[in-house]
């Protein structure tokens, strides 16, 4: 399994970041953008692509393969 995918804003541009990294992957205009990146990228690395909003709370996960819940969704 892959790292996860995080979009996050910086210097009013959103970036997708992978876990742990100090470079983003991809810099966008919009969160829409990022965000369709993020999941992107996370289906190919079955991961889990993480959104957060400009005060930095998740506001909404993926996860693609292994699902540690258990429940659909």
């Amino acid at each position: 399994m892959g790292k996860n995918q995080h979009v996050v804003i910086e210097d009013d541009r959103w970036v997708v970041k992978e876990e742990g990294a100090a470079t983003p992957v991809a810099t966008f205009k919009t969160q829409g953008q990022a965000w369709e990146r993020a999941k992107a990228i996370a289906r190919r690395e079955r991961s889990e692509a993480v959104l957060h909003g400009k005060d930095g709370r998740i506001r909404e996960r993926n996860t693609y393969g292994h699902d540690p819940r258990g429940t659909k969704g």
